[in-house]
């Protein structure tokens, strides 16, 4: 007889979920520009006679090793520079602040308002408001050498030592990480349609998922360089082409899935030899070997591949049928920025997210004001990264934190005893930098225990303080943690009351929405891929969300687990909606308006049921249309979607 709680040494689910490790390839380059540029800076001041300053420059390139993140040239630019000007004004206001008591409390508490706000734009947004207070926090902690501009023009130099490395083959490879992306979008979709029609149905959705994000990454790649872009590039416009060229052939693969009948090997083959071509920029007439259709969805497959296989292989860069952007090109930096500026001025979620980092840096640093605690900027440290919702869940990330500063204290300890101070410290950090990289992408965790020892090391060439560091630094650590939970926790109901809330319940009536445009005669095909492809997006960005909140403990991760069917279920309804209007582009009878409206309408009462429930809900799940039509799958899975809805 099954047990609601796990009994005896069987820890729970959640906790299981939040150790487990990633699978994740080690990215070698990043590994051996994590080892130079960490231990180089080192090396030079030991050599000039200034370890402290080689030291620092070293903390400035461990923020460049964490921001080494993107495949395109252009984008590390991005993801390393722009956080390093942001670090360099922080630690600039940390050292004004210096030692000056309440005022320095005021001014990294401001600084820790305007950091979170900041980080709810995006991505390098994100990296910059944390480095912003990261920085600030140690040159409010730290007796930094002066005059003030040194020690941000060190620890930017060190950051930028990282950019310089990860630039160096720009000039012998540019483009090809953007090349690189689209065929690996190729293979992904040459996967899903080797699993297409077969009865791995897990399979196959893990497949698609993986086509959807593999889009994501090369549309997000190609348009923000295209973005930077002034006037037509031949080589990127060539690549837009060849991405948007795909998409027929995945709006193809629901119907061919449905259709029960697993495709003939040749056609995966044929969408493989196309990711060759795109890797090496081959182009001229090619021979596809492909059995002559037989079915609509057949036909639909042959006649989005050959369309594919004449863009790909076209000489000149903008095919026949034109170009599209399908996702809609960026705007302009200024437009985008002022934009962003707007909403981070006016969004109740900045403001709800600055003011949480602000609650807990200002706890954080009063506390340490009031009771003597060494090295106490590591208390704020610790808040600054657990307290990062576009991270992960804080619950999770405080565990993670704990965990993984005990494991590396580990390290740290038998380094700090075993590695005498001075060009030992060298050979140490070029053992220690590359864990970094290695491991970040394995989780949170992970990487806690790969920086611990370096900072120690760092701290210990700053302090001399040796073995000493290691018991402060699990003091505090654990002190931010809890600081982290209470104030920025568990004081927030929304942190742990688990609704299914308006992202899930939109994405519904945005299915809704999609259902009734595929069938309009009056949309444009590229409008229909347009919504489809935003659909997919935000319903990746849903099943981010969930699987972060699978990580909480009870009820939250309970409540989580209740409502996951549903996300899954609403993919479906997009991918069956998909084959429906591919089939009746292809030759099969088109549904009428009484069966669209149905479909529609249970959809949109479906959303409505949903949106901010507590708890599963009952609706009806009663649907009914003529036998044969194309919208037969569709309906199945609209009733599944309102029974995962109904408690049982």
């Amino acid at each position: 007889m099954s047990r609601e709680f796990p009994i005896g040494l069987t820890p729970p689910d959640w906790l299981v979920r939040n150790l487990r490790p990633e699978q994740a390839p080690v990215n070698k380059a990043a590994v051996g520009r994590a080892a130079i540029a960490m231990a180089l800076p080192l090396a030079i001041g030991l050599a000039a006679g200034f370890p402290a300053y080689g030291a620092l420059a070293s903390m400035g390139a461990l923020s460049g090793v964490i921001g080494d993140t993107a495949d395109a040239y252009r984008m590390r630019v991005l993801n390393i520079a722009v956080p390093q000007l942001f670090g360099a004004i922080g630690v600039t206001l940390g050292t004004l602040v210096y030692g000056h008591g309440w005022y320095a409390v005021a001014g990294v508490t401001g600084v820790a308002l305007l950091s979170g706000m900041i980080s709810t734009i995006g991505a390098v947004a994100s990296v910059s408001g944390l480095l912003l207070l990261l920085n600030c926090v140690v040159g409010a902690g730290l007796p930094l050498p002066r005059p003030w501009w040194l020690a941000p023009a060190l620890m930017s130099g060190g950051g930028l030592l990282v950019l310089l490395l990860a630039l160096l083959a720009w000039p012998l490879r540019s483009g090809v990480p953007e090349r690189t992306a689209v065929a690996a979008t190729y293979r992904t979709v040459a996967a899903l349609l080797t699993i297409s029609g077969t009865d791995r149905t897990e399979e196959y959705e893990d497949a698609r998922r993986t086509v959807t994000q593999s889009l994501n990454q090369s549309y997000d790649l190609i348009l923000a360089r295209r973005a930077r872009h002034h006037g037509r590039s031949r080589e990127l416009t060539r690549l837009l082409a060849q991405l948007n060229a795909v998409i027929p052939v995945v709006e193809a693969a629901p119907a061919a899935h449905l259709a029960g009948r697993p495709l003939p090997p040749q056609i995966p083959e044929a969408v493989e030899h196309l990711a060759r071509a795109i890797e090496t920029g081959r182009t001229g007439p090619t021979a596809l070997d492909l059995p002559l259709p037989t079915t609509e969805t057949a036909r639909a497959v042959d006649h989005a591949l050959r369309h594919t296989a004449e863009v790909v292989t076209a000489p000149e860069a903008d095919p026949p049928h034109g170009i599209d952007d399908r996702l809609g090109r960026p705007a302009a930096l200024g437009i985008r920025t002022a934009r962003a500026a707007r909403n981070v001025a006016l969004s109740a979620n900045s403001w709800r997210y600055g003011l949480r980092l602000a609650l807990c840096i200002g706890i954080a640093q009063a506390l340490v004001s009031l009771v003597p605690v060494p090295r106490s900027y590591w208390v704020a440290l610790t808040i600054t990264f657990v307290l990062k919702p576009d991270f992960g869940s804080v619950f999770s990330r405080a565990l993670l934190r704990a965990v993984g500063t005990v494991a590396g204290l580990v390290i740290a300890a038998v380094v700090l005893a075993e590695v005498p101070l001075g060009w030992w410290d060298v050979p140490a950090m070029l053992i220690l930098a590359p864990l970094v990289p290695a491991l970040t992408p394995r989780g949170y965790g992970y990487q806690t225990a790969a920086i611990t020892p370096v900072i120690l090391l760092l701290s210990d060439i700053l302090n001399h303080q040796g073995t000493a560091l290691l018991l402060p630094r699990l003091t505090d650590s654990l002190l931010g943690c809890a600081i982290a939970l209470t104030a920025g926790y568990l004081l927030w109901p929304e942190s742990w009351r688990t609704r299914v809330g308006a992202g899930l319940a939109d994405a519904v009536a945005d299915a809704a929405a999609y259902v009734e445009t595929a069938f309009d005669p009056a949309t444009t095909p590229s409008a229909r891929a347009r919504m489809r492809r935003r659909l997919y997006r935000d319903l990746s960005v849903i099943r981010t969300e969930f699987q972060r909140a699978l990580t909480e403990p009870p009820p939250t991760g309970r409540r989580a687990a209740a409502w996951w069917p549903l996300v899954v279920a609403v993919e479906r309804i997009i991918d069956a909606t998909t084959a429906a209007r591919v089939r009746v582009k292809y030759g099969a009878p088109p549904p009428s308006p009484a069966e669209i409206t149905q479909v529609v309408l249970q959809l949109r009462e479906l959303s409505e049921g949903v949106r901010d429930a507590e708890t599963l809900i009952p609706v009806r799940t009663d649907l009914t249309g003529p036998p044969g039509s194309v919208l037969e799958p569709l309906r199945q899975e609209v009733a599944a979607a309102r029974s995962i809805a109904s408690p049982h």
